[in-house]
């Protein structure tokens, strides 16, 4: 997010785009190089994963963004979206070839290989802007380089009093109340801390008691912990609902939700930038289909399980994918990553009160009706969507007054056509 700050949307729909997929490449290595080993799965978790993480920290590191629209980086993205758009159909094939035809060893170990190369594919950007770097990037840096070397001469002829330089960062950021506190406060007589306003940083401190902070963190709880909830009995709705194999049927929403994380992004970014469309609207938009999407499993209609799931996958993916760079654009990049971690405990917390509260104990009062511990039947989940799709109502609402609230923040960010960062004071 910091590397790219101009393109947010398009970072958040990548990265989550691939944690969307991380599910589906975790099932063809499970039936493929693990063979089906519980075991096998478990230490792979346990060692190999952690192994990968600390071998690859070293290239994470943040970089100088660009100062303006790099046409370079467009292309870029590009490359990378289609590769995971390839991948994600990839892994849905294999997925149900493997559940169709017996495969041997050797076509299923290249199947793997194949799925490998195109995990490793977007290496090929860092690999050719190291060995091929672009003109104008080069061209640029030494321009940089030139700027600095001549600054210490230039500087102390330009350097302006106090009182002007405060005066200067006030009329630029529209913030002051009256020139004599201004000038006060240039020569040091007086002190004021000026509070954030929305669309610069904030300190976790300072954002936690914002109404934006806690609407955003309510609408992404409802729409993301009702989601949780779905994805976590996936199986057993399908099972409930008629279905005569889950595979497909969590194939499907992995596929969905990859969607949905990666287009919305896209999408969101392409209507912010023409339109200045708060990507509130499309959190709002979300909530309505996953409504729709909840009444279809509670109905259990013949016919349209597979249906619902798919809305269900891509708005559950949207979810994920809005809230990161609205949080950014809302409270800055200075302290994201506390404050998107606090986000984030709307995923748990939404699983525990209508996963294990709600789901879990409907269904097992359903099943001690019917005489077991398996239940059959849209009974078995029919309370739990009514309160999930109330729940998405509510989120509704919420993402609706957010925006009200947001929009004029929005059409002032992205009043050029691009995201205007925020002058440092």
């Amino acid at each position: 997010m910091r590397n790219f700050p101009l393109s947010r949307g398009t970072v958040a729909g990548i990265l989550k785009g691939y944690i969307g997929l991380s599910a589906a490449v975790y099932t063809v290595l499970y039936s493929t190089v693990l063979q089906d080993s519980a075991l096998n799965l478990l230490l792979f978790l346990a060692l190999g994963i952690p192994v990968l993480c600390l071998a690859l920290m070293y290239f994470i590191r943040p970089c100088t963004p660009a100062s303006g629209e790099d046409s370079s980086e467009h292309v870029h993205f590009l490359f990378t979206i289609a590769v995971s758009v390839l991948l994600a159909i990839y892994l849905v094939t294999v997925t149900l070839v493997e559940q169709l035809v017996s495969l041997s060893n050797a076509i299923s170990y290249i199947l793997v290989a194949i799925m490998v190369i195109l995990l490793l594919a977007p290496l090929a950007i860092p690999v050719k802007m190291t060995l091929f770097p672009s003109r104008a990037r080069a061209e640029s840096s030494d321009r940089l380089a030139s700027e600095e070397g001549n600054a210490t001469q230039r500087d102390p002829l330009l350097t302006p009093s106090s009182s002007a330089t405060h005066l200067g960062s006030f009329l630029e950021a529209e913030y002051a109340s009256d020139i004599e506190t201004l000038i006060a406060i240039g020569e040091g007589a007086v002190k004021k801390k000026r509070r954030p306003k929305r669309g610069e940083d904030f300190k976790f401190q300072e954002a936690f008691i914002k109404a934006d902070f806690w609407l955003l963190w309510f609408l992404y709880f409802l729409g993301v912990g009702s989601g949780i909830t779905v994805l976590n009995n996936l199986s057993q709705i399908g099972i409930a609902l008629g279905a005569s194999d889950t595979t497909i049927l969590l194939s499907l929403f992995s596929f969905c939700n990859f969607v949905g994380r990666l287009g919305s992004g896209a999408v969101s970014e392409y209507f912010l930038r023409t339109k200045t469309v708060p990507r509130t609207v499309w959190m709002a938009c979300a909530h309505v289909v996953m409504l729709i999407s909840y009444v279809l499993f509670a109905l259990g209609i013949s016919g349209t399980l597979y249906v619902a799931t798919a809305l269900f996958g891509i708005c559950y993916g949207a979810q994920y994918s809005l809230m990161v760079p609205t949080a950014s654009e809302l409270f800055g990049l200075k302290n994201f990553a506390v404050i998107y971690s606090f986000m984030g405990l709307g995923n748990p917390i939404g699983a525990v009160l209508f996963s294990v509260f709600l789901a879990g104990d409907v269904y097992d009062a359903e099943a001690a009706k019917q005489g077991g511990t398996t239940c059959v039947g849209s009974a078995c989940f029919g309370l739990t969507f009514i309160v999930l799709a109330s729940a998405c109502g509510l989120g509704f609402i919420l993402s609706v007054i957010l925006t009200i609230r947001v929009r004029p923040v929005y059409q002032m960010l992205y009043a050029g056509g691009s995201f205007r960062l925020p002058s440092s004071h």
